[in-house]
């Protein structure tokens, strides 16, 4: 079933379209569907350096690959089907955490950090309803990621005073976004640490180099046409890719 589901996922985002939850045979559980999200990224061409973390219903931590990863000022990304966007920070690793007994501590995920970036998620997913019916299914369609691109450094304080920056994004000029920025769990290191602390990850998660995106500071946007994203949060961080 894991080869099978993949190519339908890879299918359907290839085509740009998406289909309700019913129309596939989802998988049992969680482990079910990273086989696919696997699978799913062998046949994409994905490789392994970036990574999104989330929880999933049952408050279990979760992490899907990020693809096109993109590192390069003014990127481009395919819109795919109902696209939304989501403005997050993210992280390089400087050093490994290792799969161990005993839990991390949020310390030690911040000591681990060699960098923090302003970085935009495009979220288009191949199943109707995202996660809403089947959330092994949505992981299994790696979380809905559409692509990455990774935008300017900053330091490690934005951490804890993020959700004092106010955040401002437009479209074509046009405003999507302007208010407060805020992370759904206030704190952007709180999935990081539960993935680190999760002894189902794999051995080979969360190695030195890896870069790992925290979470939305604006939610889901819907992407009404292409065009130009820019991003403004606080006085000095700033980004723009362009949807096609």
């Amino acid at each position: 079933m894991p080869g099978r589901l993949a190519q339908n996922l890879f299918l359907l985002r290839a085509g740009n379209r998406a289909e309700p939850t019913a129309e596939f045979q989802a998988p049992a559980g969680l482990a079910e569907a990273m086989e696919v999200q696997m699978a799913l990224a062998d046949l994409e061409g994905a490789n392994h350096e970036a990574w999104k973390v989330a929880i999933s219903p049952d408050g279990y931590a979760v992490a899907a690959l990020l693809h096109p990863f993109l590192e390069a000022a003014d990127s481009s990304l395919s819109m795919g089907a109902n696209p939304k966007l989501e403005v997050e920070l993210a992280v390089r690793l400087g050093k490994r955490l290792p799969i161990r007994a005993q839990p991390y501590v949020r310390a030690e995920i911040l000591s681990a950090i060699s960098d923090i970036f302003l970085g935009i998620e495009l979220v288009s997913s191949a199943v109707e309803e995202g996660g809403k019916l089947s959330f092994p299914l949505f992981l299994a369609d790696r979380l809905g990621n559409r692509g990455y691109v990774l935008g300017p450094p900053t330091g490690k304080e934005l951490l804890n005073t993020v959700g004092e920056l106010d955040l401002y994004i437009e479209l074509n000029d046009k405003p999507l976004f302007d208010g407060r920025s805020h992370h759904p769990v206030d704190d952007p290191l709180t999935w990081l640490l539960g993935y680190a602390n999760a002894s189902g990850r794999a051995e080979t998660s969360l190695k030195a180099g890896t870069v790992i995106t925290t979470g939305s500071l604006c939610g889901a946007i819907p992407i009404a046409e292409p065009g130009r994203i820019s991003v403004h949060l606080g006085d000095e961080l700033s980004m723009s890719v362009i949807l096609r």
